[in-house]
């Protein structure tokens, strides 16, 4: 099957510093793959290649069969891959309401951006009864639901969320997976970075586990959750065992 999002043997970095080495990624429409490995392996500097923040040095980036490596970011969003950063990053003095507006700067019916603002405003109840407020003032977990809500304003073919656990309680990492979990059920494309691998490989089809800006495994999330050397890597030696029973269990039932 054509993969609807495809990089090859892709090199960047920061000045003489070289993060990603030959690395290559697939992603079929529908599908969500998962991004996880520690920092500094290389995950968002990927994302931020695909969406045109940094141009690589070799290896290509391919939508659809298009080339988009070293295009400016606006007609990357424009050709369909919108990119909701790490820290959130919304705009805070502007309101809720203007926040997904410039979520929506590529399309020009505005009567339609309004109708899908009101439908957001239903799937993010919180954001409906804030929408007049600075985005500023929102709690932690709020801002990272309004930078999923503005992603999806501009109609992507394929979603990138960067690190949405990040600094959140562990009631709004739940709150922010949920949305991330109705968002692969509803068979968005999504590319999800995330240092929470057992969150991240819930919610996914296929994850590539990054070390040193190269591909060091890949497969079905499931097979690498209850993979061991990715359980003591990545969920600690506790979590690890406990988590391992749990797949043990799972499987003799």
């Amino acid at each position: 099957m054509t993969a609807l999002l495809e990089i090859e043997g892709l090199e960047a970095g920061y000045g003489r510093r070289t993060v990603l080495h030959r690395l290559s990624v697939r992603l079929h429409a529908g599908e969500a793959i998962a991004l996880i490995g520690h920092n500094g392996t290389g995950k968002s500097t990927l994302l931020r290649c695909i969406s045109g923040q940094i141009v690589p040095s070799a290896g290509s980036i391919r939508l659809d069969g298009a080339s988009v490596a070293g295009l400016a970011p606006d007609r990357i969003v424009r050709m369909g891959i919108v990119q909701v950063p790490a820290g959130r990053r919304v705009f805070p003095r502007l309101s809720v309401r203007e926040n997904l507006e410039a979520g929506a700067f590529t399309r020009r019916d505005r009567a339609d951006v309004a109708r899908e603002i009101a439908e957001l405003m239903q799937r993010f109840p919180v954001l409906g009864t804030k929408q007049r407020l600075h985005a500023g003032i929102l709690s932690g977990g709020e801002q990272q639901l309004l930078a999923i809500a503005r992603g999806l304003m501009a109609r992507p073919r394929v979603l990138m969320v960067d690190e949405p656990s990040l600094g959140l309680s562990p009631i709004m990492v739940d709150q922010v997976f949920d949305v991330v979990n109705a968002l692969v059920r509803d068979g968005m494309a999504l590319v999800l970075a995330e240092q929470n691998v057992r969150k991240a490989l819930q919610v996914t089809h296929r994850a590539y586990v990054l070390a040193q800006g190269r591909v060091s495994a890949e497969g079905a999330s499931g097979s690498l959750l209850a993979d061991a050397h990715v359980r003591e890597s990545y969920l600690g030696l506790g979590q690890a065992a406990a988590f391992g029973a749990l797949v043990d269990a799972a499987e003799a039932s």
